[in-house]
């Protein structure tokens, strides 16, 4: 019992584990559950239980969403998380199909996430929620750090809102009627002493 309350009641840290689901044919999705939180409400014959779930789900290929089902059943309430994160996808551009274009911030009430673009070779290094949500995004080198609230639910809606800021550079030279060549631009020519 002491222990229960150590750890906040419903497992803590345990209960984040993560699920994925084996794919199936015609299903190009793949789906990690984030957290289970079980709640309980007291009746007069006692206590009636039920289940909250958090869900990522993604195509491994740029697209991403999240979803929050409750239930009585830790089986349905995964299904209802997983039916509204299909909703909600989002597309983000990457750069190369590995990485992020540039660095980005997020915030979602008191959850705050830095995530940072990182080289060919450097991996997801990213904690608990934020690593479901690149691994279903599809993306292989990305470094992040959360700077706020614990909680998973802060933490992934922080990390969409990071994620649907990323802009790549064909979106800003179309948005400045430019083209892509011309944002980068050519190299400068070093200053020659009869310029001076």
């Amino acid at each position: 019992m002491a222990r229960e309350a150590r750890e906040g009641g419903s497992g803590g840290r345990n209960r984040e584990r993560e699920r994925e689901r084996e794919r199936e044919p015609g299903d190009e999705f793949v789906d990690k559950l984030v957290t289970i939180n079980r709640v309980a409400k007291v009746v007069k014959g006692g206590r009636r239980f039920a289940f909250a779930a958090l869900v990522v789900v993604g195509d491994q290929k740029g697209r991403v969403g999240y979803g929050a089902g409750k239930a009585r059943e830790v089986p349905e309430a995964i299904r209802k998380a997983t039916e509204r994160a299909k909703k909600t996808m989002i597309r983000v551009p990457m750069k190369e199909g590995r990485t992020l274009h540039h660095d980005i911030r997020g915030t979602f009430g008191a959850g705050e996430v830095v995530i940072r673009s990182a080289p060919a070779g450097t991996g997801i290094i990213a904690g608990g929620p934020l690593r479901a949500v690149f691994e279903t995004l599809g993306i292989g080198d990305v470094v992040a750090k959360s700077l706020g609230s614990r909680n998973p639910h802060n933490m992934v809606k922080a990390t969409f809102a990071a994620l649907q800021n990323v802009t790549s550079p064909r979106q800003v030279a179309s948005r400045r009627g430019k083209k892509v060549a011309d944002l980068f631009g050519a190299a400068e020519k070093p200053v020659e002493a009869s310029d001076v």
